[in-house]
């Protein structure tokens, strides 16, 4: 059972810079080398946005494990995986091109590519991708669309989302991290370590480095996904420093004013709130 620090310095630190804003903010942050956890929120519903798509990596890893994929399966772009697609830079892209499931993966994952997803999702069920969820323990993520529609609101509620907890990113994150080194810990996962192994190099191969990393120096190695929501941003990532694993980070904002009172973008403070508390446990924790 974690040890969830709610007091001390770390933990206050933490919660200043989240009481700064009029904004939620709901982290989890495990500190690797102790093993202690600083949490708010975490155990409360969030909009996922595409802090989702590390669990339908996994679903799909699970599915190659049992030999219903192939990451070599070719897979052709067609113009209507770019219908109600806001992110990448597929939808841009003439179609017709051939790529396979694995590139499809490395494109939903590094650059958040929803017509990559589409290529993934489109292989599983919602409901394998919701039921694996469930079966490994992340009892608080429901996935409930393929992809978000793009007219949502930024008022829209939580059913019209999927979405996940705090915890639940920081459990799937840990879990992957333990599957590098036990065999166990991988078929917990349904997947082999060398799929474990994929996984993780995966969310290490990140392109886009804002939130989490954004405060750290140059050249932190980070295994994340981020995710942009009409609500909020957010970011679940493990942090590495000197080549070994340092902390967990999920960081989830919800209610983000579209414009802060001084005029500057709810979401650029989202963001920002977001890579201040990666900052606060890169000079807490001690090495």
């Amino acid at each position: 059972m974690d040890t969830v620090t709610t007091s001390g310095t770390a933990a206050d630190r933490l919660n200043a810079i989240c009481d700064a804003q009029p904004f939620v903010t709901r982290f989890m942050v495990r500190n690797l080398l102790t093993g202690e956890t600083f949490a708010r929120g975490a155990e409360e519903e969030t909009p996922s946005a595409s802090t989702r798509k590390t669990s339908i990596m996994m679903a799909a890893l699970k599915a190659v494990e049992e030999g219903r994929l192939d990451l070599d399966e070719q897979i052709t772009y067609e113009a209507r995986f770019a219908e109600e697609v806001a992110s990448g830079m597929f939808r841009y892209l003439t179609p017709g091109i051939v790529i396979s499931l694995r590139d499809a993966i490395t494109g939903m994952m590094v650059l958040s590519d929803n017509v990559c997803t589409k290529m993934v999702f489109e292989r599983l069920t919602l409901e394998e991708v919701d039921g694996y969820c469930k079966s490994i323990g992340m009892s608080g993520t429901h996935h409930r669309f393929l992809i978000p529609p793009l007219a949502l609101s930024p008022d829209h509620a939580l059913g019209s989302v999927t979405t996940t907890t705090a915890r639940d990113q920081t459990f799937l994150l840990q879990a992957i991290l333990d599957a590098q080194t036990s065999a166990d810990a991988a078929a917990k996962l349904g997947c082999s370590q060398a799929l474990c192994a994929y996984a993780l190099q995966t969310l290490k191969n990140q392109i886009l480095r804002y939130a989490i990393p954004s405060r750290l120096p140059f050249g932190t190695v980070v295994a994340h996904k981020g995710g942009t929501g009409k609500r909020g941003r957010m970011n679940a990532g493990i942090v590495y420093r000197d080549g070994n694993p340092f902390y967990i980070i999920c960081a989830f904002t919800d209610d983000v004013p579209q414009v802060m009172a001084d005029g500057t973008p709810g979401y650029t403070m989202s963001l920002e709130t977001i890579g201040k508390l990666s900052r606060a446990c890169w000079d807490a924790f001690q090495l």
